[in-house]
This record gives structure tokens, C-alpha cells and sequence, in this order.
């Protein structure tokens, strides 16, 4: 059984939903960044930044949201949320993967117009299809996720980001996102939907 150090709402929540997507048994250490003195001691022994998500494979830490997602998705891969065999698709999710955590992730931080303006980057690579890649996968996943963030702290609408509010309702109506969403409140965070 894994152990996955999350907190919700933050960027675990992208390896939260692929565990459920995946039916992987796992026990959650929730990790509250307003009281980081109550952090698990061994969090810190497992990974020294005290970062989340981490996610603990028999014993072994493995860090970084698009790293646990890729090995979910190879480790289950009945599960489809890799196109396993077409190189260029399987490139396409890698390059996602990337855009995201390089530049949708930290665009926040850089203030509300730029954030608007990587969110437009996204909007035009994303072309109106049902998913980022064939069908759904970790890219979307981890896509879902941010938008999700992006579009809480900003109100980002329907009329400037038509093709990802649609990814974002597709998503949402998942059982496992579903899923996920009700574990996360039930810890106590209020999530906005």
C-alpha cells in the first residue's frame, strides 16, 4: 500500500485524483501548510524539502507531481492514462507535463496578467479538443488541476477559456475526481468547485 503526503488543494491533488483513477490502494498523511510544526517527522526524513505530494512506494520517497503521475500511469497501465506505444503521443504528454510545471504552474507568482496570459498560451495549445493528448491522461490530470486553481483565484471565465472550462467540466464529472474532491472535504478544506 502507498503512502501518499498530500494537502489538499494544492498540487497533490493531481496525484490524489490518479490514485483513485487508478484503484491504487493508498493511506493519506495530510500535511496542513498552516501548522508545518505538526508535519509527520518522517516526511522530513523521506523528503528533506518537506514538499508535497510525496508519495511513498515500499518505503521509497518518489517527489514531483508529473514524476508520480508518469509512474502511476506505467504502473497501472489498464488504467489508460498514458498512450503507451505511439512515441509521438507519448511525447505530446511528456511536453504537457512540461508546459505545465514550467510555465502554468509558477505564472501566479508572476501576477494576475501574466498568469491571464500563459492561461491564453493554454487555451490556443489546448485547440478545442476533448483532451490534451487522444484521450484522457496524466496530462489532463495535472492540466485539470491548475486550471482548477487558476480559475478559483482569478475567476477566469467561460467566454476567454472556452476549450478549458470545458476540460475543467469533463474532469470534474469524473467518479474519481468526484471521488477525490469528497476525501479532500472531508478533511476539512473547503474546496471551490
Amino acid at each position: 500500500m502507498y503512502r501518499l503526503y498530500h494537502a489538499p488543494g494544492s498540487s497533490s491533488l493531481a496525484v490524489h485524483i490518479a490514485l483513485h483513477e487508478v484503484g491504487a490502494p493508498f493511506k493519506g498523511h495530510t500535511i496542513d501548510f498552516g501548522h508545518r510544526e505538526n508535519d509527520p517527522p518522517e516526511l522530513r526524513a523521506l523528503n528533506p524539502e518537506g514538499k508535497v505530494p510525496t508519495l511513498v512506494i515500499d518505503g521509497r520517497p518518489l517527489t514531483e507531481v508529473a514524476a508520480i503521475l508518469y509512474y502511476l500511469a506505467r504502473t497501472y497501465p489498464a488504467a489508460g492514462l498514458f498512450p503507451f506505444g505511439d512515441v509521438e503521443a507519448e511525447a505530446q504528454v511528456v511536453s504537457w507535463m512540461s508546459f505545465i510545471a514550467s510555465t502554468l504552474h509558477p505564472a501566479r507568482q508572476r501576477g494576475a496578467d501574466h498568469a491571464e496570459r500563459v492561461w491564453r498560451i493554454a487555451e490556443q495549445k489546448l485547440g478545442g479538443r476533448e483532451w490534451a493528448v487522444g484521450g484522457y491522461s496524466i496530462a489532463d490530470i495535472h492540466l485539470f488541476r491548475l486550471f482548477w486553481r487558476f480559475r478559483g483565484a482569478i475567476g477566469a471565465d467561460a467566454v476567454t477559456f472556452p476549450g478549458l472550462t470545458a476540460h475543467h467540466d469533463r474532469v470534474m464529472a469524473r467518479p474519481a475526481v468526484q471521488a477525490t474532491f469528497k476525501a479532500e472535504a472531508a478533511l476539512g478544506y473547503t474546496l471551490p468547485v
